[in-house]
């Protein structure tokens, strides 16, 4: 047995280091919705220094074509894009030593029954590593959207590892009040639809990425967008119906204080609120804050679904008090 004050520190470490990668999530999308990416032209430095410069005259005459990317002379310095990009990156750095104390927390479990615990937190950790990597070559591509999209996509891989493992650390068991061959089907069937939305989602962010290179008016960004962006709103409707109707069969199967119940509150609010937030998107020309206030929404919306699959498949057991 693992001492208890070793499992609720890599409990906390673990907890905290999803919190920051959610974080970092937001931040990457306000880089991405401000037009930061390229704040900073070349990696793992910026602008050839550790810390960036703060203003232009702080940069050789003929920076443009110096830290030209993709053959390509780069845009004028702005200072706030490129801090903006480099907190980015330190939050990254961050997260990256949190992992790191996370496995280094984890290495009590090597001598348990329960190892995984110890290299799922490795194997984040090195695919903190990767992202990292995947993080210059959006830059050297000059913000390729496809390669945007392989970074958010590996930072929610990351966050459901991260979730699996703290999840998996901790003993402790829901009791299910009633019998429901189905919920497991139904959790899985509605984690589906999520990750369908969420892939969706980001092929509709490419496709803004690509509009606004042609439209500088927001507000005709929408009626260029075509049928993707139309199923990505509908198919939003199909997941806020399928999260409301886990919530009414969690009201009835646990009971009302338990976490797999008050999770499934959770998700249908994050849900409704990132639905009010699309629709601000959609009726208010793409304010940029609210883009990256959807994108993070999203992801913990993910997260959280991510989360109640984990709990339904490993943590539930029939009480038999109640037959």
């Amino acid at each position: 047995m693992i001492e208890t004050n070793k499992q609720n520190r890599f409990r906390r470490f673990g907890i905290l280091t999803i919190a920051a990668v959610f974080f970092l999530i937001f931040v990457g999308g306000l880089v991405r919705s401000t037009g930061s990416g390229m704040g900073c032209p070349d990696w793992p430095k910026c602008f050839g220094h550790l810390v960036p410069p703060t203003d232009v005259s702080q940069l050789p005459d003929d920076y443009k074509t110096k830290f030209a990317v993709a053959g390509k002379e780069i845009a004028d310095f702005d200072v706030f894009k490129t801090w903006t990009e480099y907190i980015n990156r330190l939050i990254g750095v961050v997260i990256g030593f949190l992992i790191l104390l996370t496995v280094i927390f984890a290495f009590p479990y090597l001598k348990s029954n329960n190892k995984k615990i110890f290299w799922l937190s490795f194997l984040a950790f090195m695919l903190v590593g990767y992202q990292g990597w995947i993080g210059s070559k959006v830059v050297s591509s000059d913000l390729s959207v496809y390669m945007i999209t392989i970074h958010m996509l590996l930072a929610l891989v990351i966050v459901a590892l991260l979730i699996y493992t703290v999840t998996a650390s901790q003993d402790f068991v829901i009791h299910q009040n009633q019998t429901y061959k189905p919920l497991k089907t139904l959790v899985l069937f509605t984690l589906l639809i999520s990750l369908v939305q969420t892939i969706s989602g980001t092929q509709v962010r490419e496709m803004v990425d690509e509009v606004a290179k042609r439209f500088d008016d927001r507000n005709v960004w929408v009626d260029q967008l075509g049928l993707l962006f139309k199923a990505h709103r509908s198919w939003s409707l199909l997941n806020l119906g399928m999260s409301a109707f886990l919530m009414y069969k969690f009201k009835n199967l646990f009971d009302r204080h338990s976490l797999l119940y008050k999770a499934s509150l959770a998700l249908l609010l994050l849900m409704s609120t990132q639905a009010l937030t699309g629709a601000v998107l959609a009726n208010l020309g793409f304010p940029a804050q609210f883009q990256s206030i959807h994108l993070t929404l999203g992801s913990l919306t993910a997260g959280l679904q991510i989360f109640i699959a984990i709990l339904v498949f490993t943590k539930i057991k029939f009480n038999k008090e109640n037959v």
